[in-house]
Parts: structure tokens; sequence; C-alpha cells
């Protein structure tokens, strides 16, 4: 009998994307058990507080059509992402890839992680072609001016991001 497949899908999602949850449901597909790993990152400003951005993704994970959404876990961390992966037992951390921008960034990202820890491999699993462009930080963007952003985003985190927007307004 082999072990259990373990892996971690590491972002802060603020907000959680249609692009996010394309790449969830294919790394579902690929493991026993997918431990999305929303981070602190308290440099990127976030617009959702850590536990806003949590329940977000527990929401998105919950509704998932696909049958997989029991064995997927939202876990917030604010460590080493892979101190991280090796405490959830992952042996693969799940990383989408839009471009050839996000390719340097994470081809970077998975150097340094390998040498930190080499138990645990990056893979790198590229973004359906009609998520190719959506970035949270632009969603958040769109959302501040005014846009529609129910292409980009579900219709419950659309909702949750005009409140938070409204909300911060003091509307």
């Amino acid at each position: 009998m082999s072990a259990e497949s373990i892996a971690v899908y590491p972002g802060t999602f603020d907000p959680v994307t249609n692009g996010h949850m394309d790449i969830i449901s294919r790394a579902a597909r690929l493991v026993d058990r997918l431990v999305i790993a929303v981070a602190v990152n308290v440099g990127k400003a976030p617009l959702f507080n850590l536990e806003e951005r949590v329940a977000m993704v527990e929401s998105e994970v919950a509704g998932m059509g696909d049958g997989h959404a029991e064995r997927i876990t939202a876990v917030p961390f604010d460590s080493l992402l892979m101190d991280f992966a090796e405490q959830q037992g992952a042996k693969m951390v799940f990383r989408g890839l839009r471009a050839v921008s996000d390719f340097d960034y994470e081809f970077q990202m998975a150097g340094m992680n390998s040498r930190l820890n080499q138990r645990v491999e990056t893979v790198f699993l590229m973004a359906s072609e009609r998520h190719q462009f959506i970035a949270s930080r632009f969603v958040k963007e769109i959302a501040l001016l005014d846009g529609d952003v129910g292409h980009f985003v579900s219709a419950p985190v659309k909702e949750t991001i005009l409140a938070k927007i409204a909300e911060s307004a003091g509307k």
C-alpha cells in the first residue's frame, strides 16, 4: 500500500480568483490530499485579512462540483513554505504559471526552495488559456475603480469584494 500523496498550493488568495480555482481543481486530481496554504504576506498589503481569505478559499472549495472538495483544506501559514510543506507531510508544492514573467520568478523560487528542502518537489501547472491573464492585484484594482470583476471571480467572491470595498469606504 502506497503512502497518501499530499501537496501544497500556496498563495495570498487576495482574493481567490477563477484562475486559482482552476489550478486547485487540476492539482486536486493529481494527489490524494491538497492543502491550500494561505500566506499571511503582509508585505502585499492585502485587501482581506488572513481569516477572510481562508474563509473565501474554503467557501470556493466547498462549492466545487468535481467531487474533490473533501480532500482539500485551506490552512493559514506564516513560515517558510518548505517548512510548512514538511509539517503537512507534503512531497509536492504546486505553482501556477501564467506567462513568461511568472516563470522567471517561479524558477528562482523553486531553486531556493529546493536548497531549503530537497524532499519537496515544485510542480508547475500552466494556467488554462482562459485564465492566463487573471491576477488578484488586477481584480482588486478593477473593483476599486468600479469595474466589473465578474469574469475573473465567482459571484460570491465578487459580492465579498464589493462589500469589503464598501466597508473600507465607510458606505
